[in-house]
């Protein structure tokens, strides 16, 4: 959907906060209007509302961007199919990297080496060992310094 000067704002949000107000049928029926289908199933008050109001918005702004819609029609294709989504790269630091965290207003410089890592003029074997002398408690090093994402840690890097 292309994007268009967006129409009075407070007019908008008037529409949406009047959603509210509106009964289940008078929902089902509004829907059949900005999606030219009735809805299917049995969509609960909350859905509805919220999906209108989102068809609300995306005629005013716009709707997302096409690289958004790819990777949503990419992620479909993946769930329809069956295939396992690709894993997310997991990031390494090469030796000679150096990696800078701040924390707590100070910014700690970390040196990647062959067999380890160097930290105030200090060798370690890990990176979770420097995590652990910045902050005092246990922390994953390759997640403290942005190597690796939420996501990959709490699944032990599976997702």
């Amino acid at each position: 959907m292309t994007r268009r000067a967006p129409t009075d704002p407070l007019a908008l949000a008037s529409e949406i906060a009047g959603l509210s107000k509106l009964g289940i049928d008078e929902l089902r029926e509004r829907w059949k209007t900005m999606y030219g289908r009735a809805p299917f199933g049995e969509l609960g008050r909350s859905f509805l509302t919220r999906a209108i109001a989102y068809r609300l918005q995306e005629r005013a702004y716009g709707g997302l961007k096409p690289s958004t819609r790819r990777l949503l029609a990419r992620v479909a294709e993946e769930t329809a199919t069956g295939s396992s989504p690709k894993k997310p790269r997991s990031r390494k630091a090469q030796s000679g990297t150096i990696l800078i965290r701040e924390w707590q207003g100070n910014a700690h410089r970390v040196t990647m080496l062959d067999d380890g890592v160097s930290f105030n003029g200090k060798r370690y074997r890990s990176l979770s060992e420097v995590a652990r002398e910045i902050t005092g408690s246990r922390w994953s090093g390759p997640r403290f310094f942005g190597l690796r994402s939420p996501v990959m840690e709490n699944n032990n890097g599976a997702l």
